[in-house]
């Protein structure tokens, strides 16, 4: 298993693949170096047929992200390289989107300006009660353009709008008000609730978890109607399945399932 310089990568004995970020002294700021270590991690994630689950984590006590790397932006560099470094976010974006796999964000700490679109890419959010949310980029002359995307698909226009054009932040409390996460817990229970859920993932069928996250990613900016046809498409693929027979099976005989894969 390769080393990252900039992420931890750890998986559980029951398929819980932890990406912690871990660069600490620059408060997780997405330099080019960590982008690429998430990157590649994400990619290790996907590609292991014994990870049934991602997490991703922060190894600052009190800071998940605090978005993107500011001093880049002031770069004496070519701008063609400040070009092909953005094309890191949509990249994780996507990863995380066709994962395969679901995602939890484990925000124990602050989730701020590129971090919220990281976030909000996972398929869940498990906040700390401390952590604040936020797009702060227009205070110091920046625009979340990155992940103007997620938070417009997330929530609603004039909550969106209140984020990305006032740069205010936000408490764990009122980002669960306003749907931009899915739970809050004290210090105390937060780990075991993340623990949680990742445990409650990782024993459903892969392979269902797969076809569905395959279809809500794909389906999300679809016509209704087509969105429909698609669907339909999807649980005649699902019926096909041996996992669905197996799991039905197993709940009429009141027993646990045992997914097959296929």
């Amino acid at each position: 298993m390769p080393a990252f310089e900039t992420v931890r990568y750890d998986v559980s004995a029951t398929g819980v693949a932890t990406l912690a970020l871990d660069q600490p002294e620059t408060r997780n700021a997405f330099s080019p170096e960590l982008l690429s270590d998430l990157k590649a991690a994400l990619e290790q994630a996907r590609d292991d047929s014994e990870v049934r689950v991602v997490v991703l984590a922060s190894t600052h006590e009190t800071v998940f992200s605090s978005g993107g790397n500011l001093a880049g932006f002031a770069a004496d560099v070519p701008q063609i390289q400040k070009h092909e470094t953005n094309a890191l976010f949509p990249d994780i974006f996507r990863l995380l989107g066709e994962l395969g796999k679901p995602s939890i964000c484990a925000a124990g700490g602050h989730v701020l300006a590129g971090a919220l679109g990281v976030a909000l890419a996972c398929d869940l959010i498990v906040a700390k009660d401390t952590a604040r949310f936020g797009t702060p980029e227009i205070n110091v002359g920046v625009f979340p353009f990155m992940i103007l995307a997620l938070i417009d698909r997330n929530i609603g226009r004039r909550k969106t709008n209140e984020l990305l054009l006032l740069g205010d932040q936000i408490s764990a409390d009122q980002a669960l008000a306003i749907g931009l996460i899915n739970r809050v817990e004290p210090a105390t229970s937060f780990d075991q609730a993340v623990d949680e859920w990742a445990q409650k993932l990782a024993s459903k069928s892969p392979l269902m978890l797969r076809l569905g996250k395959d279809a809500l990613f794909r389906q999300q900016d679809m016509a209704f109607a087509d969105a429909l046809d698609y669907l339909r498409a999807q649980l005649s693929l699902a019926q096909a399945t041996e996992d669905i027979v197996e799991g039905v099976t197993a709940f009429f005989e009141k027993r646990d399932p045992v997914w097959k894969g296929r």
